[in-house]
Parts: C-alpha cells; structure tokens; sequence
C-alpha cells in the first residue's frame, strides 16, 4: 500500500496497485504542473497548489464515503467503490494550462469535463478495459446514480476537497467547511444521494463558505483581471500565428496557436496527445519570451502580465457605458499607437456570476427520521440560504495601469 503525506488531511492510502498506476501514467503526473486557481497565486501568493493535489484529496475523500455509507448499511461493491475512485481520481485529468482560465482560448467548444471522458477512454484502452466501471460512474451511465453524485453534484467530494483546500493554500478561513462533519452525514435514500437533518449547521456553512470563496478568491477581481490578461495575451500571440507571422512556443503549444481546434479536433488521438503534453510551463515559458516579440500588441500584454502590472478592474451591477468604454480604448491607442481594434485587448469588460446553490439542476435534501425529504433551502431558517438560490451578476471594466485611474 501507498501512503502519501497531504497537508490537508494527513497521511492517506493510494487503495490498491491499479490506482496507483493510475496516478504514476504520465497524463495524470501532469496535473503536478497545472496549478489548481490558475493566476490567484499573484493575489493570494500560497495559491501555489495543483490539480495533483485535488485529484489525491478528492480520491481520498471518496474512499471516506464509501466507508461510511457502507457502515450505514449500504451494499456497495469492491468493484463499484474500486470505480468511484477511478472516476474521482481522474475527473480533472482533462484540464489545460492554468485550470479555468485558459479553458476556452487553447480550444474551443470544449470543455475540460468533456476532455477528462475522451482521456479516460484512451486510458481505458492502454488498461485493457479496466476502467469501465470507473467511467460510467463519470458519465452517470452507472446504474447506482448515488456514486455519480459523490463525483458530481451540489455536494460532492470535489466541492468538499477544493473549498478546504483552496482556503488552506489561499489563508481565505471564510471557506473552511466541517468536510469531515458532511460526510459522516452522507445516507443513499431512492438512490439518490442525500444527507441526514442533523447536518444540517454543516450544510448551511458550506454553502454560505462556497459563495464566499467565489467572492474572495475564484472571482476576485483582481484575480479576474490578472486571467484576462493572459486570456488576451493567447490570444494575441494565436492571431499572429495563424496570420503566418513566427511566434516563440513549445512544440505543443505550437499545434495549438497555429491552427483552430475543437471538439471534432479530440477525436485525434495525436491532437488529444498533444494536448496532454500541455501545462502552465508551456504557457509562461512562452509569455516571457514574448515580452521582446516585435508585436506591440503581444509585448506590451506579455511584459504587464510578467511584471505584474495588472489591470486596474472595477465592479457595478450593470453593465458598462458604451462610450466610457470606448473612450478607454481610444486613449490606450493613441498612448500605444495602436488601432482601436487592438486597444481592445487592453480595456476588457464583461460579466461574472456567483450562484452559490442551483436547486433546479441538482438538490441538496435533507433527510428526516421519518423518512421524508426536504431541500436546504426549504428546510433552513436562515434566510440567507434561500438568497444564496439567487445568482449574482456583476460587471466588470479592466483597463492598463500605466493609464491611470478613472
């Protein structure tokens, strides 16, 4: 038996050799290099954690679980929680660089979930169809659809993992949740995954804890600021690249900036390959070298991004002034002579939500002594849970510091 040393939660077991194997493949031994809150770290300097550690604490939290839902009674296999833990384990094998942020720039119309499913059939193959089980757990084509909600839904081992984990790295104590405390109150009622009425304190703290952490950390705007840039500056260089014009990148990342690719481009195994080859040295190994790029556009977004000359970025509740928008972009052209088309990816303005609980796509219910369930929001006598059903979206301006302030 493996043990390993986490921070988080002490020493905990890799449950059989298979698993192991698992997380010695060189695709999972990527995610040491992919940092779990992107560019949060130049807000929150501990922010340094990986998807690596995610995916071991969330394995481990799996098999907590399943212990004690066995202990209530429930008839769960070796080979079923053998599958929860391959699904859990390699639920974010198919993130790119930088987590979230650079999601939808590398590649478009794809997701890192949809990602994670084609890496784990490819897996599957070189594992002789070992992880079968393990999959349709991950797509919810399992017949126990309780283990799926362990993976994903409003309170899963994922969401428990990352919330105490991004504020242990990040010092943010607004997100610490009594984890150990949910999941002892975990029960399978209908096959469906619910929680008994007396968690119901550590229910309510987890959701208050979720919409916070959005708040503090995954939507700070700063943090939002510093991803737009990055954002941007991809961007920046794969216009370039695709106009013909040399721009310095790995050889992975070149497949990426010099040609378009999409869902149908995963259906290759040599682009998926390649992909999987990417992780956040590709990206800012790049980046500095593009800090001398002969691009105005691409050096200047390049050098701010690395001397951490981040973009001063406000918040309203409605959208921006078109013409204060404008006004903006106008003056960061004419500063950098450049075209207005350009100055664009200088003055970024957009949207961002929080909805800290959706019961429309996947209920938290509480499970009574007689039998009955109900949903927290209706079961709760704090009226900030029902306020927490609300999404919240504010919207936001960036603009360059060498600018000035508005």
């Amino acid at each position: 038996m493996k043990i390993l040393n986490d921070p988080i939660y002490g020493f905990i077991s890799v449950p059989n050799a298979q698993v192991l194997a698992l997380i010695d493949h060189p695709w999972f031994q990527r995610l040491r290099y992919i940092k779990q809150l992107g560019l949060s770290h130049l807000v929150y300097p501990g922010a340094l954690h990986t998807r690596f550690h995610h995916a071991l604490g969330a394995m481990h939290l799996m098999g907590e679980a399943i212990a004690t839902l066995r202990s209530k009674g429930h008839d769960i296999s070796d080979a079923e929680a053998h599958g929860a833990a391959i699904a859990i384990l390699l639920h974010d094998i198919g993130h790119g660089p930088f987590s979230h942020a650079l999601e939808h720039t590398l590649v478009e119309g794809i997701g890192h979930e949809d990602v994670s499913a084609l890496v784990m059939d490819a897996l599957n193959e070189r594992f002789d169809g070992a992880l079968t089980m393990g999959i349709d757990i991950f797509r919810d084509r399992h017949p126990r659809r309780a283990l799926h909600q362990l993976v994903s839904s409003q309170l899963d081992v994922d969401r428990i993992d990352y919330l105490n984990r991004d504020s242990f790295y990040t010092g943010v104590s607004e997100g610490v949740i009594g984890g150990e405390r949910i999941l002892k109150m975990l029960e399978i009622h209908n096959d469906k995954l619910v929680v008994e009425e007396k968690a119901i304190y550590s229910i309510e703290k987890f959701l208050v804890a979720r919409r916070l952490m959005y708040w503090q950390v995954y939507l700070h705007k700063t943090v939002v600021a510093c991803e737009m840039m990055l954002v941007e500056t991809l961007r920046r260089a794969k216009e370039l690249a695709l106009g013909g014009t040399a721009v310095f990148a790995s050889p992975a990342l070149q497949v990426f900036l010099t040609a378009r690719h999409d869902r149908s481009s995963f259906r290759d195994p040599a682009i998926l390959g390649e992909f999987l080859r990417l992780d956040d040295h590709d990206i800012m190994g790049a980046v500095k070298v593009w800090t001398r790029h002969p691009d105005k556009v691409l050096a200047t977004l390049a050098s701010d991004l690395v001397e951490r000359r981040n973009l001063h970025i406000r918040l309203q509740n409605a959208p921006w002034d078109a013409d204060q928008v404008a006004t903006l972009r106008k003056q960061v052209a004419d500063q950098l002579g450049i075209s207005t088309a350009d100055a664009e990816r200088f003055v970024i303005t957009g949207s961002i939500v929080n909805n800290a609980y959706d019961p429309t796509h996947d209920r938290i219910e509480l499970l009574h002594k007689d039998g009955s369930l109900r949903d927290i929001a209706d079961a709760s006598d704090n009226l900030g849970i029902t306020a927490l059903m609300t999404s919240v979206e504010k919207w936001y301006l960036a603009w360059p510091r060498w600018l000035g302030k508005m």
